[in-house]
């Protein structure tokens, strides 16, 4: 069982711990716990009700009402809410609980529901991203530890895994050959697979070869495959890789091929770029750029 600190419970859910404090005392909607030094502190049922907590108030409910509720109601009412809702947070919040308790069951379900419910691209884009950018903040601060993201990231990319299988061999006549790899170093790859998805599903053919590829190792790939475009991420910070020189060398190795760079640490580089080389900052520009490579997927996608 996890233990959380008044400020752990701050970064997760957004309660001020000022806030949470008066509520303690004037509606008793959760206990600390009190160590043996009398700090406070929580536990994963308390985080859990806490965030469902915080999902009802910002969706209407005042406290004094909400304070009047037994857990299941509360559990019940949150479940409503989110089969209804098209807040985003409210799906977010859900992922976070599942996650603080690794309840494997209620993520998966969640997932399954959502991509059900909005399509795995728009799961992806409005929910697991900002889900995951959270994860990351909370790792960061302290509040979690590197086997949650491990626990949530190997459930999301078990459904990236199938909805790619079911797009092998959708060829569109006009399709591009793509090389996807993460350089040396890199080893985030849930952007990297969702990619995988987005341009497979648009007809294209795809060979990916997945997180810390050596650029030497790249030869044999090129010569076999001859893309039209290499797409790599950077998101981790890499004092060993030297940014300019990683791009130079591909453009001067791959003359026929665009160069297609993402992810944190090439957007915020300044680099010297040629015309055959394209940051795409955002998700948004990935899938503009995907889009506009793909007009009989777009034609498609407006009749149904």
């Amino acid at each position: 069982m996890g233990t959380f600190s008044i400020k752990d419970i701050e970064a997760v859910t957004g309660i001020k711990g000022h806030t949470l404090r008066i509520w303690e005392q004037r509606y008793g909607i959760v206990k600390p716990k009190r160590t043996e030094t009398n700090i406070r502190f929580y536990d994963d049922c308390d985080m859990k009700s806490l965030l469902n907590i915080k999902v009802l108030n910002e969706n209407g409910f005042k406290i004094s009402e909400i304070a009047r509720m037994s857990k299941t109601e509360i559990t019940d009412k949150v479940i409503e809410l989110s089969n209804n809702s098209q807040d985003f947070n409210i799906h977010i919040c859900a992922f976070v609980s599942a996650m603080m308790s690794f309840d494997e069951a209620c993520f998966h379900k969640l997932l399954g529901t959502y991509i059900c419910q909005f399509g795995i691209e728009e799961t992806f884009i409005k929910i697991i991203s900002p889900f995951l950018n959270q994860v990351g903040m909370l790792w960061q601060v302290g509040t979690i530890q590197p086997v949650h993201e491990h626990f949530v990231s190997n459930i999301i990319k078990q459904k990236l895994y199938v909805a790619i299988d079911a797009q092998v061999g959708k060829y569109a006549e006009h399709r591009k050959r793509f090389l996807l790899f993460l350089p040396e170093y890199e080893k985030h790859s849930m952007a990297l697979l969702f990619a995988n998805y987005i341009i497979r599903s648009r007809g294209h053919e795809v060979l990916y070869l997945g997180q810390e590829v050596p650029l030497a190792d790249l030869k044999n790939a090129f010569e076999k495959e001859n893309p039209h475009y290499i797409l790599t991420m950077m998101t981790a910070s890499q004092a060993e890789l030297d940014k300019q020189a990683f791009v130079d060398f591909m453009v001067k190795n791959w003359k026929d091929s665009k160069i297609l760079l993402t992810g944190a640490q090439f957007n915020c580089a300044k680099l010297q770029l040629c015309a055959k080389t394209k940051k795409l900052n955002t998700l948004e520009e990935f899938m503009a750029f995907i889009n506009a490579l793909s007009p009989s997927w777009a034609c498609d996608a407006s009749v149904t």
